[in-house]
């Protein structure tokens, strides 16, 4: 929700596909981390809604004006947003946790913001349960959406030395989350990550229009 629009304002190529590859390192760790935690039901289901909408994506991809990109790409963020803010109350089962993941496949593969489906179907879980679950579908949701990016031509060698330079930045911010993630369970960071999503998200906007 914060790398994505920000990485965009400072160099568009770095989203969706960059930023999506690099961060299946980071999804991996917190996956093994929480690996107990993980409703691998739900994940079964949701990975088969990420598979259409995936392939609807990439249809967008093909179809849309390169020019029209950022506005897209603006207007899910603040879907994300929207969805993150949203008062739903959705219980996890095999209908909700397809649908879920079709959005998110949709969603992340044309932003790299496929999180929010997700967790609004978790919201009500523990910390624990709703990073593993969601990193888990992340992990096998991101390699999905790549081959589906290069197959339409947004993912190559740029894109791939893209993705290892954003790497650094990845690990350090894993390491760092080990430290911080209880009081950031108590305390949460929501509002922060919100608020700078809808900022990078207007930012984004303007640049369209001037």
């Amino acid at each position: 929700m914060i790398a994505a629009p920000f990485l965009f304002l400072i160099y568009p190529p770095l989203v969706p596909g960059p930023l999506m590859a690099s961060s299946i390192a980071l999804t991996l760790l917190i996956s093994f981390r929480e690996r107990g935690a993980i409703d691998f039901q739900g994940l079964g289901f949701a990975v088969a809604g990420r598979l259409v909408g995936t392939l609807i994506a990439a249809l967008v991809l093909i179809a849309i004006p390169s020019g029209s990109f950022d506005v897209l790409f603006a207007s899910l963020v603040l879907l994300g947003v929207a969805l993150s803010l949203s008062r739903l109350r959705i219980e996890p089962n095999p209908t909700t946790a397809c649908a879920a993941g079709a959005l998110s496949g949709f969603m992340g593969t044309l932003s790299s913001i496929g999180g929010p489906p997700m967790a609004l179907l978790y919201q009500r879980e523990r910390g624990p349960r709703i990073r593993g679950t969601l990193s888990g579908h992340f992990v096998i949701g991101a390699l999905v959406s790549l081959v589906a990016l290069a197959a339409v031509g947004r993912y190559g060698k740029t894109e791939i030395v893209l993705s290892v330079a954003l790497l650094p930045g990845i690990l350090a911010g894993y390491l760092v989350s080990g430290w911080v993630r209880e009081s950031v369970d108590r305390v949460g960071a929501r509002p922060f990550v919100l608020g700078l999503s809808v900022l990078a998200a207007i930012g984004i906007l303007y640049r369209a229009a001037s």
